[in-house]
């Protein structure tokens, strides 16, 4: 595989499933980072110390990311700095909301020695509960502006490395 001079070899670790939405984010992150995305099923973890950079991401579940990240978060091998990201959609969102729903990621990746540079939340379309009886919640989210948002924030990850 020929990659370009300065050219960083990345990852994206996604779960999505009820309406595609971290997906979405996830596309486009992967088109500004020109990497793969790959389910945690999928992810051969003895060739993570392979990427210079890696994304982990899903839907926000009862404040988390989804199971099968934290879990495959838990079976990571110790590292010594390498730079990873997290990203999510959930049905509330903001700054301090951000920070809560990514931090049991971040402390179990933390605890393995990756260091984790930066994150990205958004809106995404929710029906989960009761919301269903009414239609759901941000229906179309994540909209174009989050798309552009997302790009902007693998540009700056780019710029960052």
């Amino acid at each position: 595989m020929n990659v370009e001079k300065n050219e960083l070899k990345s990852l994206l670790i996604l779960y999505s499933y009820h309406h595609m939405n971290t997906e979405k984010i996830a596309k486009v992150f992967a088109k500004v980072l020109n990497c793969e995305i790959k389910t945690p099923d999928e992810v051969e973890i003895e060739n993570l110390k392979n990427y210079d950079l890696i994304g982990f991401g899903s839907g926000i579940y009862s404040a988390k990311h989804h199971e099968s990240i934290l879990e495959l978060a838990d079976n990571l091998p110790e590292m010594n700095g390498e730079k990873v990201f997290l990203f999510s959609t959930a049905g509330i969102t903001g700054e301090n909301k951000a920070l809560k729903d990514h931090s049991k990621l971040k402390e179990k990746l933390e605890s393995k020695g990756y260091l984790v540079i930066d994150d990205f939340q958004c809106k995404g379309f929710n029906t989960n509960s009761f919301l269903k009886l009414f239609g759901g919640m941000n229906k179309s989210k994540p909209d174009a502006q989050d798309l552009k948002n997302a790009e902007e924030f693998a540009l700056n990850l780019k710029q960052k490395l």
